[in-house]
């Protein structure tokens, strides 16, 4: 089975899949909510550890917005339970959401998240899908390098914020070097807009197409 190319944009695939609390229909088990699935090379290891604990240590801020989590990796329904167990009594951390066991390795492959140059188990990818279904961003990190979900929540409330405003988010946002904690308001489409936009109060501008203002 070849890899799937999966683009920003695309509707997440259709997909049955076996989890840690039982079977689910994908996209289908959180519509009309946002998700995160994120993928991991394999049960038991540090890393992957490390990254279960964080997830779930920052469940509350994602349920804030909305945001369910799913995990996924090439290993059996058995080896997750037995995982999530060890973590919860070792390590003081209950890990309440969802992990498919995708022992095949067919999901894997149906969302592009085995890589050759990187082996045969999957490489860290994230899935950020909004509640149309929509695949709204993809990363891909390697097996050696955890990932920070902090940024996670970030790149969420940006999503969430930018939907609701019709704006843009500038870099490092909440924190943007140039603007803080305003958003990009994006570039006027005509002339008289882009007049108008000049006297509006509320809005302010570097030029008539770099403007900014705060929601």
């Amino acid at each position: 089975m070849e890899t799937a190319m999966i683009h920003i944009g695309d509707k997440f695939p259709e997909l049955e899949v076996q989890t840690t609390q039982g079977p689910l229909s994908l996209p289908g088990a959180f519509k009309g909510k946002w998700f995160i699935l994120f993928s991991h090379p394999a049960d038991f290891t540090p890393v992957c550890t490390t990254e279960f604990v964080a997830f779930q240590r920052r469940m509350e801020q994602f349920k804030a917005l909305d945001t369910q989590l799913i995990g996924l990796s090439i290993d059996q329904v058995f080896s997750h339970i037995k995982w999530v167990n060890w973590i919860g009594e070792n390590l003081k951390t209950e890990i309440t959401f969802p992990v498919i066991a995708d022992e095949t390795g067919k999901v894997a492959m149906q969302l592009g998240l085995i890589h050759p140059n990187k082996g045969t188990t999957t490489v860290r990818g994230v899935f950020f899908v909004d509640p149309n279904s929509v695949i709204r961003a993809i990363l891909y990190y390697p097996q050696e390098l955890g990932r920070n979900m902090d940024e996670f929540i970030r790149m969420i409330k940006g999503f969430q914020t930018a939907d609701a405003n019709g704006v843009a988010i500038p870099a490092n946002w909440p924190e943007n070097e140039l603007y803080g904690s305003d958003v990009i308001v994006p570039p006027a489409s005509d002339v008289k807009t882009a007049a108008e936009r000049l006297k509006d109060s509320s809005i302010k501008c570097d030029d008539w197409w770099l403007c900014h203002k705060k929601v």
